[in-house]
């Protein structure tokens, strides 16, 4: 979990990796947050706020 380090050539969290896996966790809260919105606007509206038909 280096690759700022190996592509950019500095060590923001000196070293350790938690910038990285800061990247990692943040991108997939945003894939979740904009897979959840896509469906959400799919979903059939039944009117009621039940989740089921």
């Amino acid at each position: 979990m280096d690759f700022i380090e190996r592509i950019f050539g500095v060590a923001p969290d000196g070293g350790d990796g938690t910038t990285e896996m800061l990247y990692i966790v943040v991108a997939l809260a945003v894939a979740a947050m904009v897979a959840a919105r896509s469906w959400s606007a799919v979903a059939p509206q039944s009117g009621d706020g039940s989740f089921f038909f």
